[in-house]
C-alpha cells in the first residue's frame, strides 16, 4: 500500500512539473516551513536523538551477531563484553526512542496550536461575505483535520528524510562490509516491490478524495443539526433526522469499506512480492551458511538488516506522499487565511471618542446584491438621528437583516455612501473600523454558555458588578436574574439553555446597553418581549443615553408608535414613510 502510494505521488509530483502548478506546491511548503523554523533548534535536537538512536540499534546488531557467533563457536572469553554492550546499546536506543516520540508530539502539538491560533484569528478578521461562502462543517473540517495533517509533517517531514537517508546509508554500508552481494539483495527489494506497484495508481488519490468530501458532508450535518437541537425537538422530528444520520453514515461507511477493501487486497498483492525478495535473502543466506562462508551471527545480521533496508527505503520515499498531503491541506487552510481581510479594527481611544453630541447615520444612493444581477437594494437612502429610535420595517426576506450588515460594515455596497456622521459634519465611512461604535443585539439567542456575569462582560471586560446590575435593571433583566442561584454569577447553558426566550433577550439587550455606544442596533431583538416590557425597555434606554442613535428591525406595533422615523423595505426600495402612514402601518399589524 505505500510503495502503491508513492508511485502515486512520484507521478503526480512530475505532472505539477509539467504542467507549472509544482510551484504552489512549493508555496504551501514554503507557508509550512514558516512555522516549522520556529522551533528550529527543537527540530535538530529530534534529529541529533535519531542519528543516535540509530548509531546504537546497528551498534546493539552488530554487537548480537558476534555473540552468536561466540556462542555457537563455543568461545567465551568476549562473551560478557558483548553482552553488555548489546544491552547497552539497546537500552540507550529505547530510550532515545521514547524521548524522540516525546520531543516529537509537543512540537506537534505547539505547531498545531501555533497554526490553530492564527488561523482562528484571521477567520475572525476575514469579510463577512467572504467567509460566508464556507459551510461550518467544511471550516470545522479544515480548522482541525488539515490543521493536524500539517502540524504532524511540518515537524516530521524533513527530520524523517534526514534521518531515513542516514539509516539507509549506515545499515546497506554495515551489510556491504559483510557481503556485497546480500548488499545488494537488500538494496533491490525496496524497488522491485516499487515497481510492482505501478498499475495501482491513481486509485487511493481518488478514493481518499471521496473519504474526505464524505467526511465534510458527514461534519456538516453533525454542526447543523446540534445548531438547531431546539427546532428539531420542537417539531417533533427527531426520528427524521435520526434516520439521516445514519444514512450519512451509511455512506461515509460504504466508502470507507470500498477504500479498506481496495487496502486489503493492494497489502496482500505487495506482501507476497515481499515475501519472494524475503525468501531470495534467506535461502542466498542458507547457502552462504551451508558452504560455511559466513557464521550464523552474519546470517542473523544480514536478515535483520535487509529488512532495516528496506524499511528506511519505503520511510525516506515515503515522504512524498507526506509531502502531498500536507500541501494539499496547506492549500485548504491558506484558501481561508487569505481570504480578503477587514480593515483592523481599533481601539476606540485611537480614533473618535465617545461623542457626546452623538452620531447620525447617513446613506445615499446605496445599490446592492449579494450575487451579481440580483438586487436587493437599489438607490436607497436613510438617515437615522442620536436621541431617535428609527424602525425599519418589511416582508421577511426583502433586505431588512441586510441594511443592518451594511449598517455594521459586515458587507459594502456596490454603489453609494455609507457614512457615519458626527456633530461637526466630519464623516467616516461605515466598516470594521467603525463598529466598535456600535451595540448591537441580533435576532435569535445570543447567550453564550457561562455565567450572566461573564456573558456581559464580553464586551466590558473590566465592567463592575454595579455596571452589570444598572445595565441588566434598564434591560429589566434584573428582576429575574437576582432571583437565581447566585445572582449575577449563575451559569447558563450553551445558547442560554435555562432561560427563557424572553429573559435571553433581556441579558442580551442589557449586554449592549453595558457596551454604551453610541448607536444601538436591535434585530427584531424584543419579539419574545410583552409589549409593556418591550416600551419599558426602549424608554429605559432612551433616557439612560439621550443621544443614543436607536435603530430597530419588527413588525411590533408597539415598537413603531415611538419610532421618530420609519422606513420599508420592499421590492428593492427602501422609503421612509410620513407620520400618517406609519400611524397606518401600526394599526394594520
Amino acid at each position: 500500500m505505500k510503495t502503491k502510494t508513492i508511485n502515486t505521488s512520484v507521478h503526480i509530483l512530475f505532472s505539477k512539473w509539467k504542467d507549472g502548478t509544482f510551484s504552489e506546491l512549493l508555496d504551501d511548503w514554503k507557508w509550512i516551513f514558516g512555522y516549522s523554523i520556529r522551533y528550529r533548534k527543537s527540530i535538530v535536537l529530534y534529529v541529533i536523538l535519531g542519528i543516535l538512536s540509530t548509531s546504537l540499534g546497528l551498534m546493539g546488531s552488530v554487537a548480537g551477531k558476534y555473540l552468536i557467533d561466540i556462542i555457537t563457536g563455543y568461545q567465551m572469553s568476549r562473551l560478557w563484553v558483548l553482552v553488555v554492550l548489546m544491552v547497552f546499546s539497546s537500552v540507550i536506543s529505547m530510550a532515545l526512542e521514547n524521548l524522540i516520540n516525546r520531543v516529537s508530539t509537543q512540537l506537534s502539538i505547539r505547531i498545531n496550536n501555533d497554526i490553530q491560533a492564527d488561523v482562528f484569528d484571521k477567520i475572525m478578521a476575514s469579510e463577512w461575505l467572504a467567509m460566508n461562502a464556507y459551510t461550518n462543517g467544511d471550516l470545522l473540517n479544515r480548522f482541525n483535520g488539515d490543521v493536524k495533517t500539517v502540524s504532524g509533517n511540518a515537524v516530521s517531514w524533513l527530520p524523517t528524510v534526514i534521518l531515513s537517508a542516514y539509516k539507509f546509508a549506515a545499515t546497506f554500508f554495515v551489510i556491504l562490509h559483510y557481503d556485497w552481494i546480500m548488499a545488494v539483495i537488500a538494496l533491490g527489494s525496496a524497488p522491485v516491490m516499487l515497481l510492482c506497484s505501478r498499475f495501482l495508481l491513481g486509485k487511493q488519490r481518488e478514493y481518499g478524495k471521496k473519504v474526505r468530501e464524505s467526511s465534510s458532508e458527514l461534519m456538516t450535518f453533525e454542526v447543523e443539526a446540534f445548531y438547531n437541537y431546539d427546532t428539531i425537538k420542537s417539531f417533533g422530528i427527531t426520528s427524521l433526522y435520526s434516520r439521516k444520520m445514519r444514512h450519512k453514515q451509511e455512506g461515509f461507511r460504504d466508502i470507507a469499506l470500498r477504500y479498506n477493501m481496495f487496502t486489503i487486497k493492494s497489502n496482500i498483492l505487495l506482501s507476497v512480492m515481499g515475501l519472494v525478495m524475503q525468501f531470495a535473502a534467506f535461502f542466498y543466506c542458507l547457502f552462504r551458511l551451508w558452504t560455511h562462508e559466513i557464521t550464523y551471527g552474519t546470517m542473523t545480521l544480514f536478515l535483520q538488516q535487509r529488512s532495516s533496508l528496506s524499511s528506511a527505503f519505503n520511510q525516506s520515499v515515503s515522504v512524498i506522499p507526506s509531502f502531498l498531503n500536507s500541501s494539499i491541506s496547506a492549500r485548504r487552510i491558506r484558501e481561508i487565511t487569505e481570504l480578503p481581510r477587514e480593515v483592523q479594527i481599533p481601539k476606540a481611544s485611537d480614533t473618535w471618542k465617545y461623542p457626546e453630541e452623538g452620531l447620525r447615520i447617513q446613506m445615499k444612493g446605496i445599490e446592492f446584491a449579494y450575487t451579481p444581477g440580483q438586487e436587493i437594494l437599489a438607490d436607497a437612502s436613510f438617515l437615522a438621528d442620536p436621541g431617535e429610535i428609527t424602525a425599519l420595517v418589511g416582508p421577511s426576506g426583502e433586505g431588512k437583516t441586510t441594511m443592518i450588515r451594511l449598517i455594521l460594515g459586515l458587507v459594502k455596497p456596490q454603489k453609494g455612501e455609507t457614512v457615519l456622521v458626527d456633530a461637526s459634519g466630519r464623516k467616516t465611512e461605515l466598516g470594521a473600523q467603525t463598529r466598535y461604535l456600535f451595540s448591537y443585539v441580533p435576532q435569535g439567542n445570543t447567550i453564550f454558555g457561562g455565567t450572566v456575569a461573564e456573558n456581559m462582560r464580553m464586551v466590558k471586560e473590566d465592567a463592575t458588578d454595579e455596571e452589570i446590575i444598572a445595565a441588566l435593571q434598564t434591560a429589566c433583566a434584573w428582576e429575574f436574574v437576582k432571583k437565581m442561584p447566585e445572582g449575577l454569577y449563575s451559569s447558563v447553558g450553551e445558547r442560554g439553555r435555562g432561560l427563557s426566550e424572553g429573559q435571553a433577550q433581556r441579558i442580551a439587550i442589557a449586554r449592549a446597553v453595558l457596551k454604551d455606544a453610541p448607536i444601538l442596533l436591535l434585530d427584531e431583538a424584543t419579539s419574545a418581549l410583552d409589549v409593556a416590557t418591550e416600551r419599558k425597555v426602549l424608554r429605559n434606554i432612551i433616557r439612560r443615553r439621550p443621544d443614543k442613535t436607536c435603530i430597530v428591525t419588527t413588525h411590533r406595533p408597539s415598537v413603531l408608535n415611538l419610532c421618530q422615523r420609519v422606513y420599508r423595505i420592499m421590492e428593492k426600495e427602501l422609503v421612509q414613510l410620513s407620520e400618517e402612514e406609519a400611524a397606518r402601518m401600526a394599526m394594520d399589524f
